[in-house]
């Protein structure tokens, strides 16, 4: 067992799961961490069926300010490396501009302000260890906008971690921390359960699938797959990147 840590905010489900799957099968100790207490414990027990590797779950409730300050404080006081991190957690939910709540509004942008702060941590930690990998997972909707899914406030919060994602490539370079960002386009993920009911989300995003050059919407191997390249070696050279993941469409329509 590699004596690293991986952290993985948002790794009890979809993109962020299974990014951590790939963590653990390469010997890291993963620290998963989500809102739901259930939700843990199924990828803890998920990922070490898979993998038999080391998953520690951390119940943290992005929202719940005193929350993250505990868990910011926590990461301060972490003696082990973390050598990898991955900001995945995010809520989707088209709502149209003219009928926002604040309360739809925050509950995007507040995602931000706990990436930041927890980022903040886990790059101090990367500092005194020497270096370390970020890969944030931004999305297709920070640099297009669709009708048909109207998302003004999450295409706010993701182009927010776009721009992040750059800062923080120019400052923690100095000290051996590169940092970068995916932007998928539609992806079969959880994440469309707060508007599809969890059973229809695969035929329900068919519909989405000639939206793509490629013909087809992406899976959550097809996102890790780009983590995976963008947090270790092989992409060495390469810092302040936001990498569309999105079979084609920033390229343009069919």
């Amino acid at each position: 067992m590699k004596n690293t840590v991986a952290l993985v905010v948002g790794g009890s489900s979809g993109m962020g799961k299974e990014a951590a799957k790939r963590l653990v099968a390469q010997g890291h100790t993963v620290m998963i961490l989500g809102r739901s207490v259930a939700k843990l414990a199924q990828a803890k027990q998920d990922l070490t069926l898979e993998t038999g590797g080391n998953i520690e779950a951390v119940s943290v409730n992005l929202y719940d300010k005193e929350a993250v300050e505990q868990f910011v404080t926590q990461l301060e006081n972490e003696f082990r490396h973390i050598q990898y991190l991955i900001n995945a957690a995010g809520f989707f939910k088209p709502v149209s501009f003219l009928e926002h709540t604040k309360e739809d509004y925050d509950l995007q942008l507040d995602i931000n302000k706990a990436f930041f702060f927890i980022t903040q941590a886990v790059s101090k930690n990367m500092q005194h260890h020497g270096g370390g990998s970020i890969v944030n997972i931004g999305s297709m909707w920070a640099n297009q906008a669709v009708k048909a899914t109207p998302s003004s406030a999450y295409s706010m919060q993701k182009a927010g971690l776009h721009a992040l994602t750059k800062n923080l490539a120019i400052e923690l370079a100095e000290y051996g921390i590169r940092v970068n960002a995916v932007a998928p386009a539609v992806v079969l993920s959880t994440i469309y359960k707060s508007f599809i009911a969890e059973d229809e989300i695969e035929s329900s995003l068919q519909g989405f699938n000639d939206f793509h050059p490629i013909g087809r919407i992406g899976t959550t191997d097809n996102i890790a797959d780009a983590i995976e390249f963008l947090l270790f070696e092989k992409a060495s050279w390469i810092t302040g990147t936001i990498l569309n993941v999105d079979g084609g469409v920033m390229a343009g329509r069919n």
